[in-house]
């Protein structure tokens, strides 16, 4: 039987688990006015004793009567001894977490909140969590890029602006929809729109926002294949200007155009318009009719269009217009050409071999 008074925040990534826990401490809080009703305690432990001196930490708040009377709000935040690393897999950690399911389940007037990132979700406390508290699972609830949106729309609310069309995708393709880096984003275009607020707009995001982690080259590629062959030229330069490697660019180019050419398939073979809106339900149903062409559907490659993002497809299909799959068969044969060329040519002739590839593509 659940514990209303317990539960239990889980997931993947620590700024989701910290802003949902801080969510529901705060709608707790409205319950525990006094400040010394209240209390947080750091779960992260390194080493056994750690963990032990947490959990009777927890013990001791939950069974001390606050100063005014009535029971006390604890969170244990941030633990991380609930999987399987050194400190997790311990049998004195096992142990402690096994004592302190006794308090757990007796809190009387108390409430504890457990936020708990990573975690492993075949842990013996994790499955008597599920039993005995209010769960969260996040990662199971809300996946990272749904995570994203809501978190940079949330942001972009609180603060008086909004995205344009499109604008929310491209910020999530220039830092990989990871949602820390999307909420502090949105607060810098924010504040460079100032007071009276306004539209993000995708322009912004180019001057503003640098590339991070997979969207390390999103701004060369996306000039690439957006028949501004200015912007392509510029987006080159910067790119080389930057000390960035020729190869990873030349695979991201390459990956691109795979999901081209699978969309362009499905646009000529009439399962698809440049103008339908890309959504999940449309993007499994698809998979569904076409799952017999791939080894594991579930792995996410671009060999297969539809274990993409479909955000990011939504982008790729309004660009198929432009190319035939005629002429995305022969970039892709251009890319190989090109590759040969880095290969053989010296790091200063690479930006001029992604500029020719430019030209080239741009004047078919």
């Amino acid at each position: 039987m659940q514990n209303g008074s317990l539960c239990a925040i889980l997931g993947d990534d620590d700024y989701i688990v910290r802003q949902k826990a801080k969510e529901i401490f705060d709608q707790w809080a409205q319950d525990f006015p006094d400040d010394l009703s209240r209390e947080i305690i750091d779960g992260r432990a390194d080493r056994v004793d750690d963990a032990v001196r947490i959990l009777s930490e927890a013990k001791a708040a939950t069974t001390t009567l606050s100063l005014f009377g009535g029971g006390k709000l604890v969170w244990l935040n941030e633990v991380n001894f609930i999987n399987q690393n050194k400190t997790g897999a311990a049998q004195g950690t096992k142990d402690a977490l096994e004592k302190a399911k006794g308090f757990l389940e007796s809190l009387g007037d108390s409430r504890v909140l457990i936020s708990a990132c990573p975690v492993h979700r075949g842990h013996g406390f994790v499955k008597w969590l599920q039993k005995n508290s209010d769960l969260h699972d996040l990662a199971k609830g809300e996946k990272e890029d749904s995570a994203f949106r809501r978190l940079a729309e949330e942001t972009a609310s609180e603060m008086g602006v909004r995205f344009g069309s499109g604008a929310l995708e491209y910020l999530a393709g220039k830092i990989g929809a990871h949602p820390r880096l999307g909420v502090e984003e949105t607060r810098k275009l924010a504040s460079y729109l100032g007071a009276e607020g306004g539209e993000i707009t995708e322009q912004m995001i180019i001057d503003l926002v640098p590339d991070f982690g997979e969207g390390d080259f999103f701004e060369a590629s996306e000039a690439f294949f957006s028949g501004q062959l200015d912007w392509a030229l510029d987006a080159i330069d910067r790119h080389f200007f930057q000390g960035k490697d020729a190869r990873p660019l030349l695979a991201t180019l390459q990956n691109r155009n795979r999901l081209l050419i699978q969309l362009r398939v499905l646009v000529d073979g009439g399962e698809l318009t440049p103008h339908d809106r890309m959504s999940k339900d449309l993007l499994e149903r698809l998979a569904a009719r076409h799952a017999r062409h791939f080894d594991d559907p579930t792995e996410k490659t671009t060999l297969n269009v539809f274990s993409q993002n479909p955000w990011f497809l939504g982008r790729l299909l309004g660009l198929v217009k432009k190319f035939s799959a005629r002429r995305l068969i022969d970039l892709q044969s251009h890319l190989i050409e090109a590759f040969e060329q880095v290969l053989a040519q010296p790091k200063e002739q690479h930006a001029t071999i992604f500029k020719n590839l430019a030209i080239r593509t741009h004047s078919a």
